[in-house]
């Protein structure tokens, strides 16, 4: 069995028009949210083997926060360019190359390709996940290499403005 947890960037910021979308940066709201939520996942003691980013500013910046709140390694952290606006089949082959012996994995990326990957993975009919959303999906698999879709079952799906 293996869990795959996917984490969209929180919210970035557009005060910056000169920036590349590669370089937007956390809006105050993102900077509020990505601690937030992980402190939700420390909540349930959540701390994934391994944790792969998009290289983007937004999402390598919620990785660190995210892992820092959970006691995840910050030098851990590995980026990913593929990650960078992927889609779902992109997506796919990331988890199918991770290491066998990682129980839990956990990626931070983007929309739409985010959404898209979670609901082919799991056949949940998940509308968008918001910035810094959680889907966790649970795979009886023994090898990431196994992923495909369908396969997955949702164990939880949280976001920042959930339960207000």
């Amino acid at each position: 069995m293996k869990t795959l947890y996917l984490v969209r960037h929180a919210k970035s910021s557009w005060d910056y028009p000169d920036l590349s979308d590669f370089d937007r940066p956390l809006s105050a709201r993102g900077e509020r949210d990505a601690p937030k939520m992980g402190q939700r996942l420390a909540d349930k003691s959540i701390l994934p083997g391994l944790i792969f980013s998009s290289p983007a500013n937004r999402a390598f910046t919620t990785a660190q926060v995210i892992a820092k709140g959970i006691g995840y390694p910050l030098n851990k952290i590995r980026t990913q360019q593929s990650i960078y606006h992927a889609s779902e089949g992109t997506l796919l082959k990331v988890v199918q190359n991770a290491e066998c012996d990682v129980k839990s994995l956990m990626l931070f990326g983007h929309n739409p390709g985010f959404t898209d990957f979670a609901c082919s993975l799991s056949n949940e009919d998940i509308y968008n996940i918001p910035t810094c959303g959680i889907v966790a999906i649970k795979l009886d698999i023994s090898s990431w290499s196994e992923v495909n879709f369908g396969l997955g079952q949702l164990e939880f799906f949280d976001y920042p403005k959930k339960d207000q």
